[in-house]
């Protein structure tokens, strides 16, 4: 009988994470305003496109599926999961107000994730999603 895919480690969604935010920094500095705009499309969208997986994710082995019918995420999933990163990010470019929030996100967001049975952050409640490794 085939293993069931287990619920992705910290250790893995972070690096996946860092690598998604590595290519919307590299936007932003190719082509600064609307890379800020494709960075936020990306961010939003990314984990909708290759069967649940956005570019961190597949280099990294994960993929989001929706944790009622085990399907791939969807780009509506996708959006509803990163809504709360997203925000984070649109208020990056405020000085201080935006900084503030996006770390206070973040340390919510890594707190759930520990605290929680299958690992799941804020974005995955919201979109009733769950990270696994494949």
């Amino acid at each position: 009988m085939p293993e069931e895919p287990r619920s992705a480690g910290l250790l893995l969604r972070t690096a996946a994470r860092v690598i998604d935010f590595i290519l919307i920094a590299a936007a932003l500095e190719l082509v600064p305003k609307a890379g800020y705009f494709g960075g936020l499309a990306y961010l939003l969208l990314g984990d909708g496109f290759f069967n649940g997986r956005s570019v961190g994710k597949k280099l990294t082995g994960l993929y989001v599926v929706s944790s009622e019918t085990n399907t791939p995420c969807t780009i509506k999933d996708s959006i509803l999961r990163n809504s709360t990163l997203a925000l984070g990010f649109s208020l990056w470019i405020i000085p201080w107000i935006g900084w503030v929030f996006v770390v206070a996100a973040s340390a919510l967001e890594f707190i759930l994730i520990l605290g929680s049975k299958n690992g799941k952050r804020l974005g995955d409640e919201i979109a009733k999603t769950l990270v696994k490794e494949a």
